[in-house]
């Protein structure tokens, strides 16, 4: 298959060559970095940024050089930089009473659940369960309380593309949910 139309579209921003891009080479990268951190959240959260700067720095890309070992010098870096801030971050334990806070939010039902509900879509917020809890905050955030991209970069302190991705992933992931459901 030919990549290299989809890298040139991208490179004109073309939001239907990234998700093709990140479609294709998603699991090479998530992989690539599950075998190195052996932690599936970490691997995700390495992915997502991975892709997030190769789209950000897409028109410096080097066409004499493979499109995944791009990504994966990229993946590396991302790696590095999260052991760096791990090292520099101070660790706080969270408390049992924490715990059962977010235990609580989770299995409590929302406002939205009940509109959900009322709209005989309570079956959709299911699906939406099974996903990872920042999968979920962005599509409830994205979807529930109709914020903007921009409004849940800001809300989550993370950079513009990063919740492009996590959206696109998310919406992928729950369509994968519903279609093994039918």
């Amino acid at each position: 298959m030919e990549i290299k139309p989809y890298i040139e579209n991208a490179k004109k921003g073309d939001q239907v060559a990234f998700t093709f891009l990140l479609d294709h080479y998603w699991n090479e990268v998530y992989g690539f970095m599950l075998k190195r951190t052996e932690n599936e959240t970490d691997s995700e959260d390495i992915t997502i940024e991975t892709f997030s700067k190769a789209f950000d720095k897409i028109a410096t890309y080097n066409p004499e050089f493979q499109f995944n070992t791009w990504l994966i010098a990229i993946a590396k870096n991302v790696h590095i930089d999260m052991l760096r801030k791990k090292k520099t971050t101070i660790f706080v334990e969270i408390t049992d009473e924490q715990d059962h806070h977010y235990n609580i939010a989770d299995s409590s039902p929302t406002v939205e659940d009940a509109l959900i509900t009322e709209q005989n879509l309570s079956r959709l917020l299911q699906f939406i369960k099974e996903l990872k809890p920042h999968y979920q905050e962005v599509i409830q955030l994205r979807y529930f309380q109709e914020m903007s991209y921009q409004e849940i970069a800001e809300q989550l302190n993370e950079p513009l593309s990063n919740v492009k991705i996590k959206l696109l992933r998310a919406k992928k992931l729950l369509a994968e949910i519903i279609e093994n459901k039918k």
